[in-house]
């Protein structure tokens, strides 16, 4: 990756700034007055607008037509965004944000299982440092965080899987159309599909004041900027240092969290927070490191 330190500072600016706004995503779920799965389809109806404009611009890439790829990819990420928004609703903002960030080891481990790239020792270590912080969240819950903590850690940690499967299916679309039109083809494939789970659910719809719009146009266009944003930046950093840095949106969201909802952190919950992501830092080294590399696993990014 030929880069010049310069873009390389840019980019990582960017994507700092990308994480910030990913961030916002849970806050912005719990504000907007409907059902976790409407809130999905409103994130994904209000963000399709902004990428129409920039992929049919003048210069731009063009809408095209979906693959098999594109359409596996939204179903993935309505699985995606339907179980995590359910997540945090139950369980608190720094769980649900938390645990959905283990997909580089899901993805990593995938790669082990099925296509028989067998990790380091280090990745084993940080395998299991995972599982215990996902463990330590989930018990450490004081009752009082959500409707259902542990029903809500175990969706959100499902969500990793999820989003390795989204992954692996934007690498697949992405060998034959640029990031702007998947994303474009991806959200607009997931959009029905969550509006017939919202009905299927039998959500609420529709907020019931100005306050409840605004947070979920505020959805899409933090989907657009957000996810825009680190596809950028993936474009001149190394996928393992996007992984590390991206790592900055379970901590703005657990500290909105806090001041939003008053949604402290049990010591055992910091606890397992702190070995879940010091497993993914160290999940994403293994791999760096490794004689001869393989394509890197990619970035944690909030749904």
């Amino acid at each position: 990756m030929d880069v010049s330190p310069a873009d390389r500072r840019i980019a990582l600016i960017v994507l700092l700034g990308a994480a910030v706004v990913l961030g916002l995503a849970p806050i912005l779920v719990r504000l907007g007055e409907v059902g976790p799965a409407a809130a999905g389809m409103w994130r994904f109806a209000f963000s399709i607008p902004l990428l129409l404009i920039l992929t049919a611009r003048p210069g731009g890439e063009g809408v095209g037509r979906p693959s098999k790829w594109m359409a596996l990819a939204g179903l993935f990420f309505v699985l995606d965004l339907g179980f995590w928004h359910y997540g945090i609703v139950m369980t608190s903002v720094a769980n649900a944000t938390t645990l959905c960030n283990l997909t580089p080891v899901v993805v990593t481990a995938f790669a082990w299982i099925v296509w028989g790239q067998r990790p380091s020792r280090m990745f084993l270590v940080a395998l299991g440092l995972a599982m215990a912080g996902a463990v330590a969240m989930a018990a450490g819950a004081d009752g009082g965080q959500g409707t259902n903590p542990l029903l809500g850690d175990a969706f959100s940690l499902s969500v990793a899987l999820w989003y390795a499967g989204y992954f692996l299916a934007v690498q697949a679309a992405r060998r034959t159309a640029g990031a702007l039109r998947v994303t474009l083809w991806s959200t607009g494939i997931g959009l029905p599909l969550l509006l017939v789970a919202a009905l299927a659910l039998r959500e609420d719809l529709t907020p019931e004041t100005a306050g409840g719009w605004a947070a979920l146009a505020g959805l899409g266009v933090m989907h657009v900027v957000g996810q825009g944003g680190v596809a950028w930046a993936l474009g001149r950093l190394p996928a393992s240092v996007t992984a590390v840095t991206i790592l900055v949106q379970p901590v703005v969201a657990a500290i909105l969290g806090w001041v939003l909802f008053a949604e402290a952190l049990t010591p055992v919950q910091a606890l397992g927070g702190a070995l879940v992501l010091g497993a993914v830092v160290l999940a994403q080294r293994s791999t760096q490191k490794k004689a001869g590399a393989e394509p890197e696993s990619p970035a944690p990014a909030g749904s």
